[in-house]
């Protein structure tokens, strides 16, 4: 009878604070590795397993090394990354591009390169292109292999795993073509619903969260209070529906940075953004007599960029169909906004939506979180859009769904458009998508959004974000 083989080892390591464990915990979809500003929280190893493309590997995250600290917690951590070196097919080195290179990271590089391992350098915490300026230093640490990333927001991560794929030997495949699909007609194994969906309650101070959470548990866990900022700490409260768990955190009413002078409340606002990232599904409130602002923009893109389903509540409606506006406020920012304010609910929400075109695909309740009408709806909702976010269709499926789709109609220059060749799905959570191309190309923003909307008119998919990838055949 022969032996199993092992999964193949990926290692994580770098000095402390630059995002070694965020991440781990992006690459295996878990929190098991703790995050946080301090630096060392992370001794031992941490082992997970990662599903790319339908293959899998094995990653250990690592304790953050100081290799000339002799002190014994930090030699130890340098003792059992060691050990992790000696395991690993290959190495990922992470650092922090918003920090300069240091002597440190120089000696660590040159540890790594005696190793004869392949080596990988990821830039942890471009967020965006414009730092990608950033990265020209980093070359300097003599690797080939340098990839920006951002592993809060998974920017860039998927090129990272495409490049371990092609020298990692003995990759499990977990799909009967890997890479490539599978063939037409042939079912890919659905992944097993989580039994609890974790929710997220977000909105600015004094928006409802805390009324919402007593309505939807049938408790008083939470304070509720006029004054905004009532709430600091993050509540957890768990029901049970339709034999699922679900667990609400309340979490504290995010501000502006520049507004939070208070130390708890820039704790709140930083909580508030963890909450977001343990969460399967946000409710994002609005207050129905201010209307969506610039902020509630701001904290939305907070669930949208880190790949979380959305629902938009809209609370306080009863205020507004009733016409007692003017006893919310009586600033001349809101009595201008009440003189605009349409009663009719199909044009407050295509109000709404213009100011949130990012959230297209998140369905809108009207509700009053006080009297508890509407808040009849939460529920059955959280339980479709948590199906819809680990919903997963078979590569025949999608193969079939490209063929329908005219291109033409996509409002693309041609030098920017691309043939597709064939698609499938990589994973859930959110559902991403890896379009195979004639040639390696960004895809044009028009393209993508006309393919994004092809798919959910074809798949559903609602209340969650949808990741398209592209990559060239080959």
């Amino acid at each position: 009878m022969s032996k199993k083989k092992p999964l193949p080892l990926v290692a994580i390591v770098g000095r402390p604070n630059v995002g070694k464990s965020t991440l781990f915990n992006h690459l295996t979809g878990s929190r098991r590795a703790i995050v946080g500003d301090e630096p060392g929280i992370t001794r031992d190893r941490l082992y997970g397993e990662v599903e790319w493309l339908g293959h899998e590997f094995r990653v250990v995250d690592t304790g953050g090394i100081i290799p000339d600290d002799k002190d014994f917690i930090p030699s130890e951590i340098f003792r059992q990354a060691k050990v992790a070196f000696e395991e690993a097919a290959a190495i990922v080195m992470v650092v922090d591009a918003r920090t300069e290179i240091a002597g440190p990271d120089r000696e660590l590089a040159r540890l790594l390169a005696r190793t004869g391992k392949p080596l990988f350098l990821a830039v942890n915490k471009m967020d965006s292109d414009k730092q990608d300026s950033l990265l020209g230093e980093f070359h300097s640490l003599g690797m080939r292999n340098v990839f920006p990333i951002s592993a809060e927001h998974g920017r860039g991560i998927d090129d990272l795993l495409d490049a371990i794929l092609r020298v990692i030997p003995n990759v499990k495949t977990l799909t009967t073509e890997g890479t490539g699909g599978t063939e037409e007609g042939s079912e890919e194994p659905t992944p097993e619903e989580p039994h609890e969906i974790k929710v997220a309650i977000i909105g600015h101070p004094n928006v409802g969260k805390s009324t919402l959470l007593n309505q939807l548990t049938g408790t008083d866990r939470a304070i509720v209070s006029p004054i905004a900022g009532t709430t600091r700490d993050s509540i957890d409260e768990v029901i049970q529906y339709k034999g699922r768990k679900i667990r609400f955190i309340d979490t504290a009413g995010i501000r502006r940075k520049g507004k939070t002078h208070l130390m708890a409340e820039k704790l709140s606002v930083v909580m508030a953004r963890k909450n977001i990232e343990d969460a399967d599904i946000v409710l994002f409130m609005v207050d129905a007599t201010e209307g969506a602002s610039g902020l509630d923009a701001n904290i939305a893109g907070y669930a949208h960029e880190s790949g979380r389903s959305v629902i938009i509540l809209v609370n306080k409606w009863d205020l507004v169909a009733s016409g007692e506006k003017r006893a919310i406020s009586q600033s001349k920012t809101a009595r201008i906004q009440d003189a605009k304010r349409p009663q009719d609910r199909a044009l407050y929400e295509e109000r709404l939506r213009y100011g949130l075109k990012f959230l297209a695909y998140a369905p809108v309740v009207f509700l009053s979180a006080h009297t508890g009408k509407g808040t009849e709806k939460i529920l059955p909702l959280i339980e479709k859009v948590a199906a819809e976010r680990r919903k997963r269709i078979t590569t025949g499926e999608m193969n079939r769904f490209l063929r329908t789709v005219d291109f033409e109609r996509a409002s693309v220059p041609m030098s920017k458009r691309v043939r597709i060749l064939y698609m499938t799905q990589a994973g859930v959570a959110p559902p991403t998508f890896v379009l195979f191309t004639d040639r390696a190309v960004k895809l044009h923003f028009s393209y993508q959004r006309f393919l994004e909307n092809q798919i959910r008119e074809a798949f559903g998919f609602i209340g969650s974000p949808i990741w398209i990838k592209n990559r060239a055949r080959g």
